[in-house]
């Protein structure tokens, strides 16, 4: 059974593994193309410069691979975790999950049956943030796009009763906001860097408050388009892991939406500090960590440095803290 994977050889283990590295190369199953998003299965090698990769969506190899790499949201609703046959001793299940925990359902299915994690929190076995801050070897100077309207959002999925929702109904009293999305203004990826960095500021508003859940909001939406960002999420130390400490204004920092209002409306006048929310900008660079493969490949390169074996007793307790 699944659970008996526990009281398998270590030593069996370690041989096969050994084995693996011998001939060079892992069989790692993709159990669902993820949100049924197909990718090229080979670029491990030639765009991301990891070898020893063998990814594959074909099942009847379940039996053979290394690796079973299971996307959560494709299977949450599943009366029954997929795979249903009893694994080899050697073969790691991955959790793989990108959604923050008002998404993720069905966690308690998870327990005693997954031996890795691949998530955006930094305390995962196989960390895949949405972005983060490259180093700039030469200091560059960096064109603030200009500026001719103040604060953007865009938002797709509106979840009502969400601290953001709330946040937003709020602080729209006190200031000019311009929606885009779903049931708002349509703004299609071909318009977007010349619509949104034309505003001095971007609602970077997060749908729930997790640990290392900061997304494309931030790196893309915001940082990508040369916007400051307006955080709500997570609590300002946790992005400062991340991020200078002053290329960000988070909400928590004001006692109420007016007062934050009255923080961006005052900050507009005044160019100087405005423009210091930039500075960060002459060493480091944004980037996005985009394609489904790159996070497999990821996975594929933390599986051959891998130490050990372990089942995790329970995502949930994990996952939630």
């Amino acid at each position: 059974s699944a659970v008996s994977i526990r009281h398998q050889s270590y030593n069996q283990l370690a041989l096969h593994s050994n084995q693996s590295r011998e001939i060079g190369e892992l069989l790692i199953l993709i159990w669902t193309w993820p949100f049924g998003e197909p990718f090229p299965l080979n670029t491990c090698l030639s765009v991301y410069g990891i070898s020893g990769c063998n990814l594959t969506t074909d099942r009847s190899v379940y039996n053979h691979a290394d690796a079973v790499i299971i996307h959560h949201y494709d299977v949450m609703r599943s009366k029954h975790l997929p795979p249903k046959e009893s694994r080899p001793h050697y073969q790691r299940w991955i959790w793989f999950n990108i959604e923050p925990p008002i998404v993720t359902e069905n966690l308690n299915m998870l327990d005693n049956l997954m031996n890795m994690t691949m998530t955006y929190r930094h305390d995962s076995d196989i960390v895949i943030p949405y972005g983060y801050l490259k180093p700039i070897n030469t200091p560059q100077t960096f064109m603030i796009p200009t500026k001719t309207k103040l604060v953007a959002w865009v938002v797709s999925m509106w979840y009502p009763g969400t601290r953001r929702a709330a946040y937003y109904e709020d602080l729209k009293k006190y200031i000019q906001i311009d929606v885009y999305g779903k049931h708002h203004t349509p703004l299609g990826w071909e318009d977007f860097y010349s619509t949104i960095s034309q505003y001095k500021f971007y609602l970077a508003f997060e749908n729930c408050n997790h640990k290392d859940y900061i997304t494309e909001k931030l790196w893309g939406n915001a940082f990508g388009m040369g916007a400051v960002p307006v955080v709500l999420g997570a609590p300002r130390e946790n992005y400062e892991r991340y991020m200078p400490s002053d290329s960000f204004i988070h909400v928590d920092d004001f006692s109420s939406p007016k007062e934050l209002a009255e923080f961006l409306i005052n900050l507009d006048k005044d160019d100087l500090r405005y423009k210091q929310y930039f500075n960060w900008r002459s060493q480091y660079a944004p980037v996005r960590e985009v394609g489904w493969d790159r996070h497999y490949c990821k996975a594929c390169r933390a599986l051959h440095q891998a130490q050990g074996y372990q089942v995790i007793p329970s995502i949930a307790k994990w996952f939630l803290s």
